[in-house]
């Protein structure tokens, strides 16, 4: 019997070997999404705990728009101690907040000062549209 079934095959191929690779696509796929995730993750809470971290250039900038120029001592005293933040930043800064406190001495240390006058308001204009935070 077993010669009976010895027919030999011609148009069929031995089996092959096929390499399975979804496994690896997986994980890597997996891994870079980690990546991606953690990042944006690690990027949000950067961002939060910025977010409301106290910034004296910024709180110096809005306190030196809401000066009131009807007291010009105090205005003048302010103007002084807030501008002194920013005279750093360059040497254009420097020179100006250096003009701005001589314009200004003559506003303070003074018991009786007249208001601010135009040119000198026009001057603290111009300083404070240089600023920048």
């Amino acid at each position: 019997m077993p010669e009976k079934y010895d027919i030999p095959l011609h148009d069929i191929k031995p089996l092959l070997e096929i390499q399975e690779y979804s496994m690896v696509y997986l994980l890597a796929l997996s891994t870079l999404i980690l990546i991606i995730l953690s990042g944006v993750l690690y990027l949000l809470v950067r961002w939060l705990k910025n977010r409301n971290r106290f910034n004296l250039r910024r709180e110096h900038y809005r306190l030196i728009n809401e000066i009131d120029f009807s007291d010009a001592k105090s205005a003048a005293y302010a103007l002084t101690l807030y501008g002194y933040t920013f005279s750093n930043d360059s040497e254009r800064h420097h020179r100006a907040y250096s003009e701005l406190v001589e314009k200004l001495e003559q506003f303070k240390y003074k018991k009786d000062v007249e208001i601010l006058d135009k040119h000198t308001l026009h001057y603290v204009d111009s300083y404070r549209g240089m600023l920048d935070v």
